[in-house]
Parts: C-alpha cells; structure tokens; sequence
C-alpha cells in the first residue's frame, strides 16, 4: 500500500475537502503538513456539512490519526474554536486521534494585526490576503524569533521569547504608526492557552516514523494551491508556504521517499480568490453562471470567487513543478447544460506563444489565453459513479484534459457528496 500526497493543481479550492474525506476512510492517518486556518476545506457527509480550516479532513471520520505537522502554523485560539464547533456536530476530538507537532509556529494576535496593517495600505497596493496572520507567522519562522508550542512548557522561557520577539515587531509597529504590544499581556494569554493545548503535542516526526514501519498507510493533506506557491506561483500574489507535494516531507518530519503517490485536485474549470492574474478569467454572464452553479465563495472569508475556463498549461506546469502522479477532477457537473466549453491550451505574451506561464509579474498581468473549443453537453453528470453514467461529450471532455495535462485522471468527482465519485485508480494501491 501506498502514502498519498494530496495537493491542489490550481489557485486553491480544487475541492480537496471531500477527495480528501473519501481517501481517509482507506488510510490510517492523515496529515496537514502546511498553511494554517487560512485552508478552507468543505466536507458534505450524509448531508451533514463540515467545515474545516486547521483541522485535518479525516478528523470527520472515526478510528483515524489525524496529524498537524510542523509545517502548519497555527492559532491556538482558533484551533480550539474549531474544536469546539467539530464537536458540537458531533465529532469526537481528542489527543487520541489527533496530535500536533511540538515545532510548530504560534499565530499571534500581533501577527493577524500586522496582516490587517499591511491590506489597509495607503497606497491601495495588497495582496488579498485573509488576514489571518498567516504570512507574518512564517516570516518570524524563517527569521528564527517564532514562538513554537514547545516555548508554551515553560513560562520563564516564554517570556524571553516574546521579549525576542517584540524586540522587532514593536519597532515595526512604532514605524507603521501603532501601539507595542505589551509583553506581560501576551505572556498571560499563552499561559492561559498553554493546558488546553498542551496535550495535543506530540514529536510528530517519531510517531508518522513509527506508522509507516508498521506499514500503515498515511494520507498527506495540503492546503491551497500549486500557483499560490511561494517560489512557485503567480508570485507576489502567493501565500506564505510551499504548497507542492516537496513540502509534506518537510512539513511532517517524514523523508521524501515515504511519498509514493501525489494527487493534484483538479477542477473542471478554474477559479481564484484574492488578487493577482488569472488567464482565463470570465467576467461575463459565462463566468457568473459558473460561480453560481458551482457555489463559489470562499469556505475562510465568504468571498466571491473570479471563475475561468480550465486552463491546461497552468495545470500542466503544476504536475511538473509538484510531481504530480494523477489527478481527481472535481465539479464536473458545474460543466452540465453548456453549449460549448473552452480548454486553454497556449499563452500569447508580447507576440510570442507560450506553453507555460512566465514568472514575471508584468508578463502574466499580460497573457491572453489561446483556446480550444470543444462541444457540450446536455445530459447530467451530477451523482455520477462510474463512466457509463456519463454523456459521451463530458467522457470526451475528460479524456482531452488527460491528453493536454499530460497526466491521468484517477478519480471524478461529480457532486459534493462523499460517494459521488468514479474512481479508475484508487492512489493507495498505486
């Protein structure tokens, strides 16, 4: 049996919510190994619907281990918010299904406060963030003054740390025109938070370690998308994380080689939340008659998504970039009732054709879309479990995005419900 990678191939949103709640109930233990509650994962289980941002998709599902790795930050505040809000649905959560690692980075208030400051610039200039304080987390990460849930162990410790800490921002805060943080206040609220945290850690490297020798088979759950990738994506208008399959190595504490199989969640058309460029954007009563069918709004933030055609390059280069194996096409039935559809094929950029997209900001705010047209259909594909349910033109319209990608489909997804799914190679027996 295989380890699984669950990555998204788009901007997000690709609908890994419920691929990933489908592939728990064949795994042993599920991972987030990246993001924080920024995610925003949608599962529909026996018409109840579950609506996850930090907490793994498999917690939904009884007698697995769910996982928060060291790659993740994570709000205290909000992970037990979360909790309580998966429990009254009925879930039971507890530190003996679901663990976090005792390296991972601390949201703070300062750093939802930060993000906020930042947005709200003068000049009007943002990226389209949701203001979680996701990108500053990982910047004191990388700058080495992160507060990690290990710190909350020992308040003396603690506080050195935030005094660390705010060494930096309460400059940055003075240069931006707003008040420090005080020291001893944050210090208490830690404290406050620390009990009811505490038990969930655990040295998460040692216990995937421990399951993947006893050959148990663990599914890796990623967050946004392959083209909000930090070195990879339309950059600057990214999150703060690698988002590829690389990550959920480093993201876990597991080596590279306990990734055997990598499913990019596809969606049958495309769609992006927040700023930055988009080839294949419909602003006409096509793309509005998408996001509607398609309930597109943001799970995190409740905004409209922009919707497109399916764009095969940006795709393609994400299998590439994030050693993509198969993909699981998802909504597919959004699609039902369109006279004609379009697949991007090509860029045109300052007179050239391209076969992927540019990483320059000036070049992608300027590609045009070459497309393919392909027929129709006017049959229904919602529900649908295996091929014979689906009209010839949409069997043909999957078959030509695995031609243009240049990877299979393993898995179609074609409603929200857990089930509805026709699946030709499941990634656990790959």
């Amino acid at each position: 049996m295989a380890n699984v990678v669950v990555v998204g191939s788009q901007w997000g949103d690709e609908g890994k919510g419920k691929i990933v709640d489908w592939l728990s109930s064949r795994a042993d233990v599920i991972v987030r190994f990246q993001g924080g509650h920024n995610a925003g994962h949608t599962l529909v289980v026996d018409g109840e619907t579950y609506k996850l941002s930090l907490l793994p998709s498999g917690v939904v599902r009884g007698g697995k281990l769910s996982v928060i790795g060291n790659g993740v930050v994570l709000n205290p505040w909000a992970f037990l918010e979360e909790v309580q809000k998966i429990k009254a649905q009925g879930v039971s959560i507890s530190p003996d299904n679901l663990i976090m690692s005792e390296s991972t980075t601390l949201i703070l208030p300062l750093h939802s406060e930060l993000d906020g400051i930042r947005e709200n610039r003068a000049d009007g200039i943002k990226i389209g963030t949701t203001r979680r304080g996701i990108g500053p987390a990982y910047e004191d990460k990388v700058a080495r003054r992160a507060i990690r849930i290990c710190d909350l162990k020992d308040g003396e410790d603690l506080m050195a740390r935030i005094e660390n800490l705010l060494h930096h921002h309460n400059a940055l805060r003075k240069g931006l025109g707003h008040n420090p943080v005080d020291a001893d206040e944050l210090h208490t609220s830690l404290l406050e938070v620390a009990p009811k945290i505490l038990p969930f850690v655990a040295p998460v490297w040692k216990t995937l370690d421990e399951a993947n020798r006893a050959e148990k088979r663990i599914l890796f759950e990623g967050a946004q998308g392959a083209m909000l990738d930090i070195d990879h994506g339309t950059y600057p208008f990214v999150t703060s994380s690698n988002t590829i399959a690389g990550q959920a190595a480093a993201g876990s504490g597991m080596g590279p080689c306990a990734l055997n199989y990598v499913l990019g969640i596809t969606k049958a058309y495309t769609t992006r939340v927040g700023e930055g460029p988009f080839p294949t954007e419909l602003t006409d009563d096509i793309g509005q008659r998408l996001g509607e069918r398609g309930h597109e709004f943001g799970t995190v933030t409740g905004r409209q998504r922009r919707c497109g055609w399916f764009d095969a390059v940006m795709v393609r280069q994400a299998i590439v970039t994030g050693g993509i194996t198969g993909i699981s096409l998802t909504k597919l039935d959004v699609l039902d009732g369109f006279p004609e559809l379009k697949i991007c094929t090509g860029y045109k950029v300052g007179g050239q054709t391209l076969r992927h997209l540019p990483a320059g900001i000036h070049a992608q705010a300027t590609v045009e879309p070459i497309y393919e047209s392909l027929e129709g259909w006017q049959g229904s594909t919602r529900g649908a479990r295996s091929w014979a349910d689906l009209p010839a033109q949409a069997v043909k319209y999957v078959r030509r995005v695995e031609e243009l990608i240049g990877c299979p489909v393993s898995m179609v997804s074609t409603s929200p419900e857990r089930e509805d799914v026709i699946l030709m190679r499941d990634p656990f027996k790959a």
